[in-house]
Order: C-alpha cells, then structure tokens, then sequence
C-alpha cells in the first residue's frame, strides 16, 4: 500500500466540523504536533488513522485516496487559455494546485470562466458592450455540469427509482401496462394518445397525460416514468435541484427535469436487474436494446450512470454530438474531458459514426497526457413521422478507460496493450497539446510559431524551434 498524503482535505475535514488540532489529536489518539505535520503533507496518513477517521466521522476512504486531477486540469487549462499563453502559470503550476488543494482550484476554474464571459462581453462590437454583453452560461450548461460534478450518478434518487420499480413490478415487455396502472391507482391521471405536436403533455386540471403517437412504447414509458417522477417525488426533486441552484430559477426548473428524466431511466431500468444484464453480455448494447425495449441513446445514457458503491459498472463517458460538431449532452463517470469551446477533436471516432449510420464504430483513442480509452459511436435519427418532416441526426458515444475495456464485447479483436495503434486524439483545437497534429485548427497556445514566407509544413501552425 503506497503513502496516502491528503493533508488538505483532512484540514478541511477537521474545520468543516469546527474542531481545533487539539480536539482531533486527541479523537484520533495521535500528538497534536503529529496532526500538524499530516495536515502540513510533512507525514502519510496512516492506516490507524484512516480507521479512526472512517469510524468517527463516517465517511468513505475513498475520501483521502489520491485523486485523478485530469478533469479539472483540463478545465483549468480552458479557462486560463490567456495566462499560459503569456505564461503566467504552467501545466504543471495546475497540477499541484488540481492534487494539493481542490477546492482552491475549483474556485479559481469559476473565477477564469467568470472572466472569460465578460472578457467576451467587453471585447465585442462597440453597441453590444457593457452589461447586456455579458452573458452568463446557459442554464442548460449549468444542467450538464450538475451532473458532471456527480460523475453522472445521484445515488439516493436512483435507489429510490429502483425501491419503485421493485414496488410496481416493473419488467420488460411489461413496462407501459405497469405505469399507466401506477399512474390511474396512485394519482388519478389519465393516459391518451394525441396526434399534435406535443410528445407529452401533462394537464394538472384534468389529470390527463397525452402521449404523442409517434412515440414508441420505450419513448412512451419513459416519458410516463418522468411525469410519475413529477407526482410522487415532486419535493426531492424541489431539494436535489436547490443544492445548486436558486428555487424558482430558469435552471432549479430544469434540475427538476433532468433528475425527474434520471429517475425515470431508474425506474425503468432498476439498477441491480439492468446492472447483471449489462455484465452478462459484457455491456453489449445491442442485445440490451433488444432485451429493454428501448432505443440506443437510452441505454447508453443508463450505462453511463452505474457507479453505484459496492455494485459499480464500467465508469463510461456518454456524449451526444451533432454533425456540426455542437455536443448536446456530455455526462462522464470518468474524468475524461469535454471541451467547453473550440470544438472537438476531428480525429475522435463520433464525427466517422455519420458516415455510416446505424453502424457502432469502435476505436481506442488516446489523449495528450497518455491516457487511452475505449470508445464506441454510433448515429441515431429522429423522424417526426410526416413525409418530408426533417429529422434529427446525432451520434452517441460511449467511452471507457482503457483498464476496463476487456469487460466488453467491443474490446475482442484489439489489441488493447499497444499503445502504437491508438489514434491520438485531444480535448479541442484551442486547449490541445499535440503540436504536430496535421488537423490542428487552430494554433497552439502559449508557442510562437514559426512564420516563413518561402516554405510551407504538413502541420498547419509550425512551432519556433526551441519553444515546444
């Protein structure tokens, strides 16, 4: 077992609690001047200490075993874009302010992204200046980082989901019949078909909840899922949504959604069932369409939320991208990073999904800091059902850490130990670190780059030499 040193988090554990040195050397049995030095990273936690620790104050080890700081070094990187290009702070100043103190580092990833809103706002057209320039992010993109805070898992609203399911007797090919039952029982609501616009609509007057018929039986059982949600769990749904946001906002509004849409996914997919179906065709996504009824975005998304503790699945990243390149939905159990701007990676396997739709394509990519991955992508479309209706095109990946990849069928055929046959691929044109990348589309930052009128390089944006 290798030396634990987390003296920052178990200072910030001791004064969450409003406890001296004293008072906590003494719980832990341990010298105050030996907690000063734990506290200073002079000395590893020990063992006995981590006992006493998870004993008193009933928290997870997990709490004080060293962290992947990838994220939020990412992050970082993206948010001070203009003080490493002027080389105020390194990658390296990022990663011990990311490892030694977190919460530091959080504040000062908010405060970059602050400045860069109003930075944007300031530097704009001469009548678009001042304060309605100054755009906050979308409430929508607060939505995203709610979840990817969680790493894309709300443990209590998912037991809850599943305690349910258990209840109702939910199962496949019997899922529909289950919740319009629960739904007539338990809250009086009636379920009917509508031909309008709408896919659902719920009227609170009535008590009616019209299903649009185009929907499909898995698209009709998760939007009854969803409004069950609404009804029976409405004030959990009100406390889970004000841990981040103002009640009454654009964007508690929308928690309430995304975790009523989570808790659907729950119910109609309970963890433990879905969670032993998953590993028994090794994460097949196919043949778990097949099996749930559903369609191929849904139970990716579902697959990216087991990390149940003591039951964990694979830590996937599931992401929604268009042709475009605009990234609809990004939640991650892993620290992979999405980029917030610049685009992605063009090399990345989710752009060559389009080409041919309906295919999974597999590909094991790896980024700048050597990390690899597993990642599948497949294109999915959407029809209103009208002739000449346009319809909605997305492709939908799915990407592990290249440690897990052999827990699934995708994996077979690969040579996952070579690291030679990965396709190297990075977080965004602007924040990528690859100088020599042949589809670059934008220069890199902090390199001067070498400008010479009588030759020209594969590479688009050549670095001095001497500044790599």
């Amino acid at each position: 077992m290798g030396k634990t040193y987390a003296g920052a988090r178990l200072r910030r554990l001791r004064e969450e609690r409003r406890m001296s040195q004293a008072e906590l050397a003494r719980i832990l049995s341990i010298s105050p001047s030996y907690l000063n030095q734990m506290e200073h990273d002079s000395r590893p936690l020990t063992v006995p200490v981590l006992l006493r620790l998870t004993e008193t104050f009933g928290i997870d080890p997990g709490f004080f075993s060293e962290r992947d700081t990838t994220r939020l070094v990412a992050d970082l990187r993206e948010a001070l874009t203009r003080e490493i290009a002027t080389s105020r702070v390194s990658a390296s100043d990022l990663g011990e302010l990311a490892s030694r103190l977190p919460a530091v580092a959080q504040v000062l990833l908010d405060l970059g992204r602050r400045n860069q809103v109003l930075t944007e706002g300031l530097t704009g057209p001469a009548d678009e200046r001042g304060p309605a320039a100054e755009t906050p992010r979308s409430p929508h993109e607060e939505i995203r980082d709610y979840f990817y805070r969680r790493q894309n898992y709300l443990h209590d609203t998912d037991v809850a989901a599943e305690r349910l399911a258990e209840e109702v007797g939910i199962r496949p090919g019997h899922v529909v019949q289950v919740l319009t039952d629960r739904l007539t029982a338990a809250h009086g609501v009636r379920v009917s078909s509508d031909s309008g616009d709408h896919l659902h609509h719920y009227d609170g007057t009535t008590r009616t909840l019209r299903l649009s018929n185009r929907l499909r039986p898995g698209q009709r059982a998760f939007r009854m899922a969803t409004q069950l949600a609404l009804l029976e769990y409405g004030d959990d749904l009100d406390r889970r949504s004000a841990e981040d946001f103002e009640p009454g906002s654009p964007a508690h509004a929308l928690a309430r959604i995304g975790i009523a849409n989570y808790f659907a996914a729950a119910l109609i997919l309970p963890y433990g069932d879905f969670h032993t179906a998953a590993e028994d065709v090794r994460y097949d996504i196919e043949r778990l369409t097949d099996r749930y009824g559903l369609g191929h975005e849904t139970i990716c998304h579902r697959l990216s939320t087991l990390q149940r503790p003591r039951l964990r699945g694979v830590p996937f990243s599931f992401v929604r991208v268009d042709r475009a390149g605009n990234m609809s939905k990004r939640q991650s159990a892993t620290d992979f990073h999405f980029s917030r701007a610049g685009g992605t990676c063009p090399l990345w396997n989710i752009y060559e999904a389009f080409a041919s739709p309906g295919r999974i394509h597999v590909q094991v990519a790896e980024m700048p800091d050597g990390k690899r991955y597993l990642w599948t992508a497949r294109a999915v479309t959407r029809h209103r059902g009208g002739w000449g209706e346009p319809g909605k095109t997305f492709a939908i990946g799915l990407g592990c850490e290249i440690r897990h990849a052999h827990r699934l069928v995708y994996s077979d055929g690969l040579d996952l130990t070579n690291a030679s046959a990965a396709t190297p691929i990075g977080m965004g044109c602007r924040v990528c670190e690859r100088l020599d990348c042949s589809q670059r589309a934008a220069p890199p930052l902090g390199h001067p780059l070498r400008i010479d009128q009588n030759a020209s390089t594969f590479v688009p944006y050549p670095v001095a030499e001497g500044t790599a």
